[in-house]
């Protein structure tokens, strides 16, 4: 999938700034993911409708946002459930709050891509049938194997830390 633009921006700045770019949210991400020094954190919903929040290991490639967990772990089977997610992060001058649907990835090509794009940042992982193995991942992501998620944001809200200033909601097309 090719990367993304908004189909809308709406400023929801109330201090008179201009509304902030799409690509300046998207190259900070794109310079800062996947790096382990960076937080994410995944919103779902339990089935029961309870919020479930935990942090995760993200990569960007080609427009979407991808985590890694195990299949036993309550956000995978919340995923499971129902895909519509949050993911938040502060990255170099803005903090971003996705909101997303997720989806499962068994696809060859991508889990290899994703796989390479994983050990550029740092973390080791092999492609194992449908899945992620390596020597180690986070201790919240349970045992490997591990299973590839893309969250595919169609919207995305940004609030500026640093010059330039402002507040922004971006829609994506579905």
């Amino acid at each position: 999938m090719a990367e993304r633009t908004p189909t809308e921006t709406k400023n929801l700045d109330i201090y008179g700034h201009d509304p902030l770019e799409w690509s300046r949210a998207r190259d900070e991400i794109v310079a800062l993911a996947p790096r382990p020094q960076l937080a994410w954190f995944l919103g779902t919903v339990r089935p029961d409708g309870r919020p479930h929040a935990a942090g995760f290991g993200a990569a960007w490639h080609d427009g979407d946002l991808y985590l890694v967990t195990g299949p036993g772990t309550q956000k995978a089977r919340n995923l499971a459930a129902n895909p519509a997610c949050t993911a938040s992060v502060r990255v170099e001058t803005l903090d971003l709050v996705l909101e997303c649907d997720a989806q499962r990835v068994t696809d060859q090509q991508t889990l290899e891509t994703l796989a390479a794009h994983y050990r550029d940042g740092g973390w080791p992982a092999e492609v194992e049938g449908d899945a992620f193995t390596a020597p180690y991942s986070a201790p919240s992501a349970a045992p490997p194997p591990w299973h590839l998620y893309r969250l595919t944001c169609h919207t995305a809200f940004a609030v500026a830390a640093a010059e330039p200033h402002g507040a922004t909601r971006w829609r994506f097309a579905r």
